[in-house]
């Protein structure tokens, strides 16, 4: 048996080979932060009452085996307090979205270990950018673990899934997405160094933008994370007005819960007032940032503050009618999609303009690097 080539990390065709397979990745599991919102949304997440790694990939495929999903679902507190009478049509219809949830969980994993085994031996990635792959898989290991977590605890008395829970479900799906996603730029579009002048006319300007960028996608990820709370609570079926909340701007019952950093996490009233406060500031920031970057940044860079300014005031008015209408389905899952249309546009904003500053010392990182 011949023996692999070395790995060899300045070969373009390897970079695109890594760079594809991590894209798609990235899709898969903005796909699977997608279909989980419906899954949400449709009120499906309780659907599967047992986790089955591997015998649950296959779905009842008889009569006799529906019957026996629908037998264990009756004995959950959804069906005994919320959906009692549901027919056998009914209950598949909320089965599909979470058997899908869960079957695109597992293609995630395939889509990722597979390859990587395969590169692995082929010798196509390069030595410094393996922990962090094996940090990546470790995660979207744990998410499953985590999903099922959540899960449970909306099959015991309260047949709600506990918005803690919910939210760190979310924000490791974010941090896998993200990581993933940073990894592919980091191979697709390497850092300048000091023979690859950067874009900016000034450095400092740019790394003044470049620290500006990374504040705002910390407050967009604070704003996707309090959206979790906000659904963990369904606090979006209150206070159905804009701007004010109901007759008032700031209402009295913001601090009803004690103590009162509670009302920061299971005060519906309070929730959602946060997140409106969040997105408003997100609104202003990512604005700000769009037209500095306008005015300094060149190429890449403002292309990626164009998509976020575009994604922030879709995502305002996404909100907003969204509030209004009483969360209809369709707006409140096109609303969460294009919450991640924003994250990854101020996450590509905000690595562009790392990259495209130079760091002390000289010489930048090979493909890779982190």
């Amino acid at each position: 048996m011949s023996t692999p080539p070395p790995s060899r990390v300045e070969s373009p065709r390897h970079v695109r080979i890594l760079v594809a397979w991590l894209l798609v990745g990235c899709a898969l599991v903005a796909s699977t932060l997608i279909l989980g919102g419906v899954t949400r949304l449709t009120g499906s997440g309780l659907s599967m009452v047992d986790w089955e790694p591997v015998s649950g990939i296959v779905p009842p495929l008889s009569a006799e085996g529906w019957e026996r999903e629908f037998a264990a679902y009756r004995d959950s507190p959804e069906y005994r307090l919320v959906n009692r009478g549901m027919s056998l049509s009914e209950f598949k219809r909320i089965f599909w979205f979470e058997y899908a949830h869960r079957l695109l969980g597992r293609v995630i994993g395939l889509v990722f270990i597979v390859p990587f085994a395969i590169f692995l031996w082929r010798r196509i990635i390069p030595r410094a950018l393996i922990p962090r792959l094996l940090l990546i898989f470790a995660l979207g290991g744990a998410q499953g673990l985590l999903g099922w977590w959540m899960v449970q605890s909306g099959l015991v008395d309260i047949p709600r899934v506990s918005p803690y829970r919910l939210t760190a479900h979310l924000a490791l799906a974010v941090l896998v997405y993200a990581l993933t996603l940073w990894t592919a730029l980091s191979l697709l579009r390497p850092e300048a160094g000091a023979s690859e002048p950067a874009p900016e006319p000034a450095s400092g300007a740019g790394i003044r933008l470049g620290r500006w960028a990374a504040a705002v996608l910390a407050l967009a990820s604070l704003t996707l994370l309090s959206g979790g709370f906000v659904a963990g609570l369904d606090a979006g079926l209150v206070h159905n007005t804009f701007p004010k909340m109901g007759s008032d701007w700031i209402p009295p019952d913001l601090f009803a819960a004690s103590p009162w950093w509670l009302n920061l996490f299971e005060n519906r009233t309070t929730v959602q007032f946060d997140h409106r406060v969040l997105a408003c500031l997100l609104l202003v920031g990512v604005t700000g940032l769009w037209w500095a970057c306008a005015r300094r940044a060149q190429g890449t860079a403002r292309r990626w503050a164009h998509v976020g300014f575009a994604a922030v005031w879709a995502q305002a008015i996404l909100g907003v009618a969204t509030l209004l209408l009483f969360v209809p389905i369709p707006l409140a899952a096109l609303h969460q999609a294009n919450a991640l249309v924003l994250f990854t546009a101020l996450l590509g904003l905000t690595f562009e303009l790392r990259r495209s500053t130079p760091r002390a010392g000289g010489a930048g990182q090979r493909p890779g690097g982190c």
